[in-house]
């Protein structure tokens, strides 16, 4: 890039980035072709306010749901009915535990929420290491996906999760014993039963060197695991990763089928630390809408049923459920805990945060014309490391904020005492 081209991308990008300021604070109107009913305009914008404020939305645009006509958009709190409410001074805890078990080290997030795998190639470096730069100002984490580990993470290492996925794409056993926490993931809830798929045009050099491969050919990622046809089967996953690395917790992403209560007992009696059972409804522009929203349970449904699954089995409290899949919002994090999850998994929040439009180009020739879901060199420079780390934590901050106010609200002093209280949630179809 020679200086004059460079003096221009330094021009666009500064105008990229005054335009989100302008809009989230409104200096254009409410935007109404942004988004869809799930991720509505005022959602978008809102996000957008808090990730450049750091807190609640002042714009009076609904920021708790969008307009989809289902799930979480139609549930609400029973603030009224709790009688109770805490002073604001008192304080609250939002932390969660990620290690219920005997074995194995305790892990305490501050925050019931942490970043969600999107692979190197997905999306683009930049808004990789931004990621794991706010995880650690967190205290939290994110996950790598399964793209491999770029060297640019090891900084943060501590709050990186390894993802372990059908492509074994760039696994080593030295990403494996770097990591705290390592993540199978045997499905998604965007696209259960159809695997991966990083179209050739995303295939840049630096990729396919990560993920051993050839330059310009695109990468499938089998379903399933071909070597797991059993819990037997999974059990040895887990006890490979207990081999290489007796320290590191172990997650399991699995997918919401109509069976994935006993899965996630499966899972337990495996030896896995945290279920993370993952919902339709979520995926980037790189799932197929027809996937998303027709074959894996919402998420709505699939939290109580496996909580109390686990519950009837005796085990709940020895296992950290993690629940994600179209969780869009400091309320959809409360509405899921409610509903007995421990906590969350983010994903497209964060893009959001970082000026994502959803306009669903992700796997589109160069991908986000924006840099966030590109691999073209050209591209991902528009958004910088320290920017969009600021804005991810700036979101938390916010969200934190909510969580506080709710559970004040409430009456409960730790975002624990959440788990499973179902009675302070209401549903616009069954209100009297």
């Amino acid at each position: 890039m020679n200086h004059l081209e460079e003096k221009l991308f330094r021009f666009h990008r500064e105008n990229l980035n005054r335009g989100l300021k302008k809009f989230a604070l409104r200096n254009y109107g409410d935007l109404e072709t942004l988004g869809n009913y799930r991720w509505t305009p005022e959602l978008i914008l809102t996000t957008w306010e808090q990730a450049e404020t750091g807190m609640p939305s002042m714009s009076g645009l609904e920021d708790k749901v969008g307009r989809s006509g289902g799930g979480f958009d139609k549930m609400d709190f029973r603030l009224a009915s709790s009688g109770n409410a805490l002073d604001e001074h008192v304080k609250v805890d939002t932390s969660i535990e990620l290690n219920r078990k005997s074995d194995g080290p305790k892990i305490e997030i501050p925050i019931p929420v942490y970043g969600g795998g999107m692979s190197y190639g997905s999306i683009s470096l930049n808004i990789m290491v931004a990621r794991a730069m706010a995880a650690k100002a967190w205290s939290t984490f994110t996950s790598t996906g399964e793209g491999g580990y770029p060297a640019e993470l090891i900084p943060f290492s501590n709050h990186v999760i390894t993802q372990i996925a059908t492509g074994l794409f760039g696994v080593r056993e030295e990403t494996i014993q770097r990591a705290r926490i390592i993540e199978f993931k045997y499905a998604q809830g965007a696209k259960p039963g159809l695997g991966g798929h990083l179209l050739a045009d995303k295939v840049m050099p630096d990729v396919a060197r990560m993920r051993e491969s050839v330059p310009w050919v695109s990468l499938f990622s089998p379903f399933p695991f071909h070597s797991v046809y059993s819990v037997e089967d999974h059990k040895k996953h887990v006890d490979w990763i207990k081999t290489l690395h007796p320290e590191a917790l172990v997650s399991v992403k699995v997918s919401t089928p109509t069976d994935v209560d006993m899965v996630a007992v499966g899972s337990y009696y495996a030896g896995a630390h945290i279920i993370h059972i993952d919902g339709s409804y979520g995926g980037t522009g790189a799932a197929p809408e027809i996937s998303k929203k027709n074959i894996a349970m919402p998420i709505e449904y699939a939290i109580p049923r496996v909580h109390n699954f686990l519950k009837g089995e005796g085990i709940r409290d020895e296992i950290t459920l993690m629940a994600s899949g179209g969780i869009r919002t400091a309320y959809d994090v409360a509405k899921a805990i409610a509903l007995g999850a421990d906590g969350c998994v983010i994903g497209t929040a964060e893009l959001i945060a970082v000026g994502c439009t959803h306009c669903g180009n992700c796997e589109s020739g160069r991908g986000c014309p924006q840099g966030i879901t590109s691999t073209d060199p050209k591209l991902t420079p528009l958004k910088e490391v320290e920017w969009a780390a600021q804005r991810i934590i700036n979101l938390y901050a916010s969200w934190q904020s909510q969580w506080k106010e709710l559970l004040r609200r409430c009456g409960l002093r730790s975002i624990r005492e959440l788990r499973g209280r179902t009675d302070l949630l209401s549903h616009a179809d069954y209100e009297g």
